[in-house]
C-alpha cells in the first residue's frame, strides 16, 4: 500500500494523497476491459483505489495517529475544491455526526460563482429529533477552518442510497446544485 501525490510521488507522513495497492491479493485488471485496466492501474502495476488517505497525522479530536497507520480521509471523486482549498467531506461529516441529535450526514460540493464549489451539508436527525442549524454552524465554526464550514445545512428525513446501501452523493449534488 502506498499514498502518492498528483504527480505519482510518495507522500510524506501526514500528507494527503491517493491510496494505491499492489500484491498477489489485488486483481490483475478488469475482465475484457483493457482501457479501463490501463486507466485504473499505474504503469508499474499499482491499483488506484480512488481513496484519499494519509499515513499518521491526527484525528479531528487531536489524537496522534502513528505513521504506520493509514487513515482514509475520503474519496477522490468527493473532494471539494472551494476557493482553492481542498475540503475532505469525511472530516466535516465526522464533526457533524458527533453532534447531539444527528443520525448521519453527507457533505457535498455544489457549484459556486465565487469559490468554484461551496460546501453543503445534508443532515438526518435522530428519530423525531429537531436540529438547530444555527447552533450546528456555530459548533462547526469553532472546530473547523472557515473554508470547511458548510455554506448551507439542509435537514432531511433520509439520505438517498443505492441498492448496496451507499449514500448517493451524486444525487445530492444534483438536488442541491442550484442552491449555493
Amino acid at each position: 500500500m502506498r499514498v502518492v501525490n498528483d504527480d505519482g510521488q510518495l507522500c510524506a507522513a501526514d500528507e494527503i494523497g491517493h491510496v494505491q495497492v499492489k500484491g498477489p491479493n489485488v486483481f490483475a485488471g478488469y475482465w475484457r476491459m483493457p482501457e479501463k485496466t490501463r486507466e485504473e492501474f499505474t504503469g508499474d502495476g499499482w491499483f488506484k483505489t480512488g481513496d484519499l488517505g494519509r499515513w499518521g497525522g491526527q484525528t479531528p479530536q487531536g489524537i496522534e495517529i502513528p505513521d504506520a497507520y493509514l487513515s482514509i480521509v475520503g474519496r477522490s471523486k468527493d473532494l471539494i475544491i472551494s476557493g482553492g482549498y481542498n475540503v475532505y467531506p469525511k472530516e466535516i461529516e465526522s464533526v457533524i455526526d458527533d453532534m447531539p441529535g444527528v443520525l448521519e450526514s453527507a457533505v457535498i460540493g455544489v457549484p459556486h460563482a465565487d469559490f468554484g464549489e461551496a460546501v453543503v451539508a445534508v443532515v438526518v436527525p435522530t428519530d423525531g429529533g429537531e436540529l438547530d442549524v444555527g447552533a450546528m454552524t456555530a459548533t462547526l465554526k469553532a472546530e473547523l477552518a472557515n473554508y470547511k464550514v458548510p455554506k448551507q445545512i439542509h435537514v432531511v428525513q433520509e439520505l438517498p442510497r443505492n441498492t448496496m446501501g451507499k449514500v448517493q452523493k451524486n444525487v445530492l449534488r444534483e438536488q442541491y446544485a442550484n442552491l449555493a
